[in-house]
Formats: C-alpha cells, structure tokens, sequence
C-alpha cells in the first residue's frame, strides 16, 4: 500500500521561489533627492498595508569589534537624516557612541521593495531626545526608567517589581522626566539604495551617494 509524502515545511521554506512580478523601478522614476524618495516610498508601504512601514534592521559594530542587529522604529527623517530613539548605555547605544558607522534595511517585503542606508550615528540635540519623551505614552516612559536594557536580569517577575517601583517612584507626578541615559540618534546618510524586486532576481537597484562638495549622484547597480 503506498503512502503519500508528507510535505516537509522546512523544506518547502528553503526550496521555495517567490516571483517578484513586473513593477519597474526607473531612473526618471525617482526624486533627485533620496530624502524624497526614501519618503514617497514610506508613505506607499504605509498606504497599501505594510506592517510597522517604519520598522528598519539597524546594523552596528561593538566596541570589540563584532556585528550586531536589531530592528528599531524611526521616528523622524528629514534633510538631517533617519532618527530613532534608545537607552545610550544598551548594546546598540554602546556600539553606536563607541563607532558611528552603521547600516540600516527598511524591508518591505510584501511590496518586494527595500532601502538600505549606510552612515553614521551621532546623538540628537538634548532638546530633540526631551521633547520626543514628553510625546511617548506614560507606560513607555516608565519602562524608559525601569528597564537597564540590553542588562541581565533574573526574571520576568524582577523586571515587573521594577516597574512597580518604578510607577510608585513617580506616582502623582504630572509628568516623568526623561533618563539621561536614554534618548535619540540621527544617522546621516552617505548612501542610499533604493532597490525593487523583478522577475528572474533580475532586481532593479539605483544607488544615491553624497558628492563631494553637496548633493547626490544617482547610478544603477547590477543585481
């Protein structure tokens, strides 16, 4: 008697081929500013459903050398550049003050579209990091106090007892302070690849990179 096979759902993940479809990604398609694009483009994966369009993959080096990712939100871009907010004494604070060169992906896959940014991280303005804390929710600013983030701790329950301490801390307070160990980052871009999933992995990818003395040079790049 035979028997049929049993799908294998890891083996189907890894064998599995995903055609990335027709849509076009143009020289003339582009903003001749990526702050523009990188914009345009945010706020279509928005319009058609992405989940969490300002989550990005931010990859650092620690003081001793090793890589390391995270996925953090952004909380502000403009001309400046790309801005999230953190504990400075977390692993990622720690890297980023130790050296600023950073990478960072925005993956939109169900649109078959990234960006990936290269720069450095440099702390925000100490009045940026205040009035971003003053517009968090009151729960994620008490979590801002109670947590030593990236730190060992015992259990969940300690990090709960800590919370509690914390709320009793500031019970009654209008308003909780911003740590000072706690507030934002910008990096500033010096490259910026927009790059658009196509049929055969024949992707489309266009690349600005900052020109000497302002600006920035758009070219495209084999996939």
């Amino acid at each position: 008697m035979s028997h049929d096979a049993v799908p294998d759902p890891l083996d189907d993940a890894l064998r599995r081929h995903t055609d990335y479809g027709a849509e076009r990604l143009e020289e003339e398609d582009v903003a001749s500013d990526p702050i523009a694009q990188f914009t345009a483009w945010m706020a279509e994966a928005a319009e058609r459903g992405v989940y969490e369009p300002n989550a990005m993959v931010l990859g650092t080096i620690d003081p001793d050398g090793q890589p390391s990712i995270r996925t953090v939100l952004l909380r502000g871009v403009d001309e400046r550049g790309f801005e999230f907010y953190t504990d400075y004494t977390s692993r990622k604070g720690r890297a980023l003050l130790a050296n600023p060169a950073v990478s960072v992906v925005f993956p939109w896959y169900t649109l078959h579209r990234q960006v990936i940014i290269f720069g450095e991280a440099h702390p925000v303005e100490r009045e940026a990091s205040e009035d971003y804390f003053a517009r968090r929710p009151r729960g994620a600013q008490i979590a801002a106090w109670s947590s030593d983030q990236s730190q060992p701790i015992a259990s969940r329950e300690a990090l709960e007892e800590k919370v509690r301490d914390t709320e009793e801390r500031f019970r009654g307070d209008e308003t909780v302070p911003r740590p000072e160990r706690w507030g934002g980052f910008r990096i500033a871009p010096h490259r910026i690849e927009f790059w658009q999933g196509r049929t055969s992995r024949l992707h489309d990818r266009l690349v600005f990179r900052a020109a000497v003395g302002g600006g920035w040079e758009l070219e495209r790049i084999q996939p």
